[in-house]
């Protein structure tokens, strides 16, 4: 892990034929909603900084944030993001 990142996560989507993905937005934010259900920080909001993709050469950096008021949890992802290919569907 680097230096500043809070989390390292890797996801696997073998199912679809996706060996390992290199930043999972929808991923990552369902873990921001998981760590602030349970407070796994001690407390009912986070705001994190995860690095994926590294262990594929394809490093990316998610910035997460989360917070529970009343029962409800809101959550936020943004990040970096490189182009790697670009095309047309035709």
């Amino acid at each position: 892990r680097y230096k500043g990142n809070d989390l390292s996560v890797r996801v696997f989507v073998d199912y679809y034929g996706i060996p390992e993905d290199p930043a999972t937005g929808s991923g990552n934010g369902c873990l921001a909603a998981y760590l602030v259900n349970h407070e796994y920080f001690g407390k009912t909001e986070v705001d994190i900084r995860v690095e994926q993709g590294y262990e594929i050469g394809r490093p990316s950096l998610l910035l997460l944030r989360a917070e529970q008021d009343k029962g409800q949890i809101r959550v936020s992802v943004g990040g970096k993001a490189f182009i790697v290919a670009k095309g047309e569907l035709v």
